[in-house]
């Protein structure tokens, strides 16, 4: 898979993309990553990409000349191209898995007071990570292609996969490691039973009970 996210601050993802997870994905040739700055796209000699709105109002609007022209010369016949804003239809691991089986992937970060509207014109998809507003589309890009990346084959193992929230509109089951004891806090006695058949039971149930105390929208999901 390639993802293209275009950014008005490149730097911002520098770590992003040499740590953990998403680098062994890279180093692998999993993924690419490839971070585009809008300003190398502008046709002015100033670089500039945002102005004031028409019609009146506070902050900048991105223009529409430097992200067309960018996402021309990016674009091939695979390319999903998504447009990260608050107005976008919110994120959920679903989508994260449809869109783990595309190829290629260009995110558009947003900044300011958004994009010209003429924008959405050469855009596939519009994403919001939840409805809350942020300084820019930077971070949603990370938390968009992080939930993407884990999902492709090779990148973490199957089983790892299986067990995770959401998979069956759920939440996961608590999990508890060494020592058994810690502090009067002791792993339930189930887990060490050995008894398979008992324990997925049990965590079935956790399952259940963490998702009605917190997340109850995602049983009316469930069969």
């Amino acid at each position: 898979m390639i993802i293209d996210i275009l950014t008005l601050f490149p730097s911002m993802f520098d770590g992003f993309l040499t740590e953990s997870i998403i680098k062994r994905a890279i180093d692998k040739g999993i993924v690419t990553i490839n971070i585009h700055n809008f300003r190398d796209y502008s046709p002015y000699k100033n670089k500039q990409v945002d102005d004031y709105p028409i019609g009146g109002g506070g902050g900048m609007v991105l223009m529409c000349e430097p992200i067309f022209r960018a996402i021309e010369t990016l674009k091939k016949d695979n390319t999903k191209v998504i447009m990260l804003t608050p107005g976008g239809k919110v994120y959920n691991e679903s989508l994260a898995l449809s869109l783990s089986k595309e190829e290629h992937i260009i995110l558009l970060c947003g900044h300011y007071e958004g994009f010209d509207e003429r924008i959405k014109t050469i855009v596939d998809m519009e994403l919001s990570i939840g409805d809350y507003v942020l300084t820019g589309g930077e971070l949603p890009s990370m938390v968009i292609a992080d939930s993407i990346i884990r999902l492709i084959p090779g990148v973490i193992s199957d089983e790892s996969l299986l067990s995770e929230s959401f998979n069956n509109n759920l939440l996961d089951y608590p999990n508890y490691t060494k020592p058994i004891e810690f502090r009067g806090m002791k792993v339930p006695d189930v887990l060490l039973s050995g008894h398979h058949a008992n324990i997925n039971k049990y965590r079935y149930e956790e399952q259940l009970r963490l998702t009605r105390e917190n997340r109850s929208d995602l049983l009316e999901k469930k069969d």
